[in-house]
């Protein structure tokens, strides 16, 4: 069994997902390391905050370093020196956002998506098969297959008919995903785990269509695909409630992309066990960290603060950012030396908000655990 419940409490629940390289207790976050790397932050320091999954992404690695030298490497856990496990996000919104903002810069077609490469203009086709097949040469230990997504202010026959290309990629991945599993010579021990996409925007009956569709041809775990907001930015309770409801209790359910801490509390009281977004490092790199009050997590937001630690009022605060954090930034400098270093550019400032946002969301992991 790759993925066990443990318990439960309404639609919220805590369980153990399974992989080649280690068992995790679900909710989990998994940081952003998008090019092998979370930026400015070491792997010890990743350890220490007690970090353990994290995502890479197919397109960004495509081009740089390439498949080539990747392959030479002995896959992204070696190049990157990282044992715990890492998930590979297909690359497919990088690529359709590349292709909305600029028709000139690729174009989606039934075969896959054909972009030009931001860096030098080379041309690249990524098709299902291909996002699989270079997954498998990273030697990930969960992959996502390529979808289709759409922006959810996109016309309804225009979602519908990505949710069915969707559906038909998937199973192109799928018979790709096996093909590789039997050329590589894995068993159910030792192959990746492998996530499909339920597209759909704003429409449950076609967040419905697909996942059923999905459920059909059998994965490993199932995703959220898109925006989970809509244009005004509200949380699209329903949408994220009913996508969980459509697929199967004994599997994972990934939130892909939702990273506030107020969003993943309401997705996982909604039934989501997976998270990930570059925020908690984003928003350290920009001097912005997040702190727990004493309140009990809730869905009202009022269990944590941000502060913005470049404002004026930090400069002669001699606390910790925290003083009930066990980060290594929160025990050795403090509210006011972080002020200083924001203000006078050094990044040793942001290297320690980051890290410090990290361990944020690993307690906020355990506190959801707990509850």
């Amino acid at each position: 069994m790759t993925f066990e419940i443990k318990g439960q409490n309404n639609k919220a629940r805590i369980g153990v997902l399974k992989t080649r390289r280690g068992d995790i207790a679900t909710p989990f976050f998994m940081p952003d390391a998008t090019r092998a790397s979370v930026r400015g932050i070491t792997n010890e320091q990743l350890k220490s905050v007690g970090v353990h999954p994290m995502v890479v992404n197919t397109y960004h690695l495509l081009l740089q370093p390439g498949m080539e030298l990747m392959r030479v490497s002995g896959g992204v856990h070696k190049l990157m020196n990282w044992d715990g496990p890492l998930l590979s996000d297909s690359g497919g919104y990088q690529v359709y956002s590349l292709i909305h903002k600029n028709a000139k810069l690729g174009k989606i077609t039934e075969e896959g998506a054909v972009f030009k490469s931001v860096l030098d203009g080379s041309k690249h086709l990524l098709t299902p098969e291909k996002a699989i097949q270079i997954q498998f040469d990273l030697g990930v230990d969960m992959m996502v297959l390529l979808d289709d997504p759409r922006p959810n202010n996109a016309p309804e026959k225009e979602i519908e008919q990505a949710v069915e290309r969707t559906i038909r990629w998937a199973s192109r991945c799928k018979v790709e995903f096996e093909k590789q599993i039997k050329e590589r010579d894995f068993d159910d021990s030792s192959r990746p785990l492998l996530f499909a996409v339920v597209q759909g925007g704003p429409f449950v009956h076609l967040r419905e269509k697909c996942a059923k569709a999905l459920i059909e041809i059998d994965f490993d775990g199932y995703s959220f695909g898109g925006r989970h907001v809509d244009e005004n930015g509200d949380f699209m309770t329903e949408i994220v409630e009913k996508t969980a409801s459509f697929m199967p209790e004994d599997k994972p359910r990934f939130a892909l992309g939702i990273g506030t801490p107020l969003d993943i509390v309401k997705c996982h009281g909604l039934g989501w066990d997976m998270f990930d977004c570059v925020i908690p490092t984003r928003e350290g790199r920009h001097g912005r960290l997040f702190v727990f009050n004493d309140e009990d997590i809730s869905e009202s937001g009022s269990f944590y603060d941000t502060m913005n630690i470049a404002n004026a009022k930090f400069k002669d605060d001699f606390t910790p950012i925290d003083e009930n954090c066990d980060c290594y930034a929160c025990q050795n400098y403090t509210r006011g030396y972080l002020h200083h270093l924001f203000r006078v550019g050094e990044p040793l400032g942001s290297q320690m908000a980051a890290l410090h946002n990290l361990r944020f969301f690993v307690q906020l992991m355990n506190k959801l655990q707990e509850k």
